[in-house]
């Protein structure tokens, strides 16, 4: 009954969306990859807001309900059929009668299984700007594509979705991505640090601060080359070197869309990662937290055990929860995660079943087992946390959706009166799962 029902509900909504965008014409700004979407979306939003009046998609809203939702600016009604009636009354009420309308759509295009952009999406969505972050060279969601090329085949597949006259924007440091401008029949040009960049990002820097005599990660900073002139660009409670390229992405879509450079560099700065995407949290005992537990891929995983390795701290803990939709790969994957966690935490946490060998490989490698530990559930983990985090501690947190991992953060952060904005997945929906 709840499929038929959501495939009904979709039915309606999309098709009340394709009128909804043939009626107002905004501009569309559409995001896909494997790594860094909503970061990237949310980035953009926050600089292109400052000169035009733009939507983006909520709380990684890129299903195929998720959306028409954006487009027609509803929320998510999920098994509520009065919401849903309502929702479906509103876009009615869009399609019918002249509202207020944003000038641009910046939308999060993400994939689960074979056919969601090529089916869902490209029949009806024309976007205006068309941005690639990131393929895997490591399998996300492969347990049901197959293989990462067809994941590849599958998200590339959205360039071909851009109007005539469309800008396509490519990170030039994944090979995989930028090689798409060699199809490419669009007005083309790329960020990153690669030398030929078009929007090069130069000399990344982490930003300390004092708490007491703890000194603490607090930001980090880069300079930008354009068209022979150089930028300082800061980046406050943004942690990791990969999350300049969400910068860089949002200053050149903003550019290329005939924004003020310096204005969108000005903005960026306000640019603060979404819960649970490296996130910066005060911790228990004036420790900090990195919340990385929104999602994780082996790609991300890697990118979270960097920014661990980059930046200065008294004592690194990590807490490693499982990684799923790995298929065929899950075992080596985890494995490979212990290898590169040695040297790097002085203590790590592993949590659920397939995080074992995560802890496996991490003690062949040469991780002293005194050090580390394991539990079942992120319940047992966070009361183990509680009694060990001390003062200058730097605690990686990360772990896939199903771990739920944002409850051990809740346990050792220190303000908890407001982790319903500083957590992921604190909806009343969530909580009751």
């Amino acid at each position: 009954m709840k499929k038929t029902f959501k495939k009904i509900i979709v039915i309606i909504i999309t098709w009340q969306a394709k009128i909804v965008l043939s009626k107002y014409k905004p501009k569309i700004i559409a995001i896909t990859g494997s790594v860094g979407k909503t970061s990237t979306k949310d980035a953009i939003f926050v600089v292109l807001s400052k000169f035009k009046n733009v939507r983006k998609s909520e709380k990684s809203f890129n299903s195929e309900i998720g959306l028409p939702l954006t487009i027609l600016g509803l929320p998510n009604g999920w098994d509520d059929p009065f919401i849903w009636f309502e929702n479906i009354m509103h876009g009615f009420y869009l399609m019918l009668r002249k509202q207020p309308y944003p000038e641009y759509l910046v939308l999060e295009i993400g994939v689960g299984k074979p056919g969601d952009i090529k089916n869902n999406v490209i029949p009806w969505l024309k976007p205006d700007v068309v941005i690639v972050t990131r393929f895997p060279d490591k399998p996300v969601h492969v347990e049901f594509f197959g293989s990462v090329e067809k994941i590849i085949e599958e998200k590339s597949s959205l360039v071909s979705a851009l109007k005539k006259d469309g800008i396509l924007i490519l990170n030039h440091d994944d090979e995989k991505v930028y090689a798409l401008h060699q199809k490419s029949k669009y007005r083309t040009v790329s960020y990153g640090m690669h030398n030929n960049a078009t929007y090069h990002s130069i000399y990344p820097t982490y930003l300390y601060s004092s708490r007491g005599n703890i000194k603490i990660p607090s930001g980090i900073n880069f300079k930008l080359e354009y068209e022979g002139n150089t930028f300082p660009v800061m980046l406050p409670n943004i942690l990791g070197v990969h999350n300049i390229g969400q910068a860089a992405a949002a200053i050149a879509c903003a550019r290329e869309l005939g924004c003020d450079l310096l204005e969108s560099i000005n903005a960026v700065s306000e640019y603060v990662t979404p819960p649970g995407r490296l996130s910066l949290v005060e911790g228990i005992n004036n420790s900090v937290i990195i919340d990385d537990t929104y999602n994780s891929s082996p790609v991300a995983m890697s990118a979270a055990i960097l920014v661990l390795k980059e930046i200065e701290g008294k004592r690194k803990i990590a807490v490693i929860g499982d990684m799923l939709e790995l298929g065929k790969f899950t075992e080596d994957e985890h494995y490979l995660v212990g290898e590169n966690i040695y040297g790097v935490a002085d203590i790590l946490i592993v949590v659920g079943p397939r995080a074992k060998t995560v802890a496996e490989g991490a003690l062949e490698k040469g991780f002293k087992i005194k050090n580390v530990y394991s539990f079942d559930s992120s319940k047992t983990a966070a009361k183990f946390l509680e009694g060990i985090v001390e003062e200058g501690d730097i605690i990686l947190v990360k772990g896939s959706q199903g771990v739920r991992l944002e409850r051990a953060v809740e346990a050792i952060m220190e303000d908890k009166k407001h982790k319903r904005t500083l957590l992921c997945r604190q909806d009343k929906e969530w909580l009751n799962r």
